[in-house]
């Protein structure tokens, strides 16, 4: 990290320089007090957090990191823009990401998730750049980018997952799929990078274990209403493909799918019968 994030500030600050005219970007940063002397410049300082994940579940211990609702609220109750970005603070961005964020905002969608590439870690310096746009590097399943609109943050439900471990990109792109009205999931294009090849931490970790815990007691139960298996990754696909990606992908769940993909069964068959019962009540 020590490395990335200056990687990752300056690639923020550099996509900020390169949006056109009509797409205003402003950045944002909070932090615990002690982090205050490593804040990057031209970041507008939203304020320090005053409690981490150390204070939800007395089980942890050392790693003091933030919950992602902290974060959000911050960053809502002190910004006006229309469109909220959290990335992880480990993805950098690619110059011209801010543009495509604005062309698909035109083309309707509120909401987009994009993952990553992922480069190998031979990169430390800022002055590197050039060669990190030119990697392509290889995709990565997870979701650690996303953008919302505002009015959704809303009703966004978080619980008290923290950032930094898995089950955060795994919730914030629940949220979106269930709340947004057309949400966009981009999963190969070349927008953000990271550092690292690695996929998962080990799921004996136990901020792993609180993760996954809050997930699915606090944001699955309260989500699972808003479920449309038309909004969630891969709907386009035939159905083989679809159940196989699913499936595959470590950030969704096959009971799930299966779920889904059964009452969007249902669902068609009932508006089949639909359509045989007026044919036949015209005639």
């Amino acid at each position: 990290m020590f490395y990335a994030q200056d990687i990752t500030f300056a690639s923020m600050l550099k996509a900020k320089e390169e949006a056109i005219s009509s797409v205003q970007v402003s950045l944002f940063t909070c932090q615990y007090e002690e982090d205050e002397e490593i804040l990057p410049k031209h970041f507008i300082n939203l304020g320090n957090l005053e409690r981490s994940v150390l204070d939800k579940n007395p089980i942890l211990r050392q790693r003091k990191l933030p919950l992602i609702a902290d974060i959000l609220h911050l960053l809502a109750e002190n910004s006006n823009a229309e469109y909220l970005i959290y990335t992880n603070v480990d993805i950098g961005l690619m110059p011209y990401f801010y543009n495509y964020v604005a062309d698909k905002i035109k083309e309707g969608h509120d909401a987009l998730v994009i993952n990553r590439r992922r480069l190998q870690a031979q990169y430390t310096k800022v002055e590197e750049l050039p060669s990190i746009y030119a990697d392509l590097g290889a995709s990565h399943p997870g979701f650690d980018c996303f953008v919302f609109k505002r009015s959704l943050f809303e009703s966004f439900v978080l619980g008290d997952i923290c950032v930094g471990i898995s089950f955060i990109g795994v919730a914030l792109a629940h949220n979106i799929f269930s709340l947004a009205e057309k949400p966009l999931f981009v999963p190969d294009a070349h927008l953000t990078f990271h550092i690292g090849t690695e996929v998962l931490v080990p799921r004996t970790n136990v901020f792993y274990q609180h993760n996954r815990k809050q997930f699915f007691t606090k944001v699955y139960p309260a989500l699972k209403e808003h479920f449309d298996i038309r909004k969630f990754p891969y709907a386009a696909l035939p159905l083989h493909k679809r159940a196989l990606k699913w499936m595959l992908n470590p950030s969704l769940f096959t009971s799930n799918y299966l779920n889904l993909e059964g009452k969007s069964f249902i669902q068609k068959c009932k508006t089949r019968l639909d359509g045989i019962r007026w044919r036949i009540l015209q005639k």
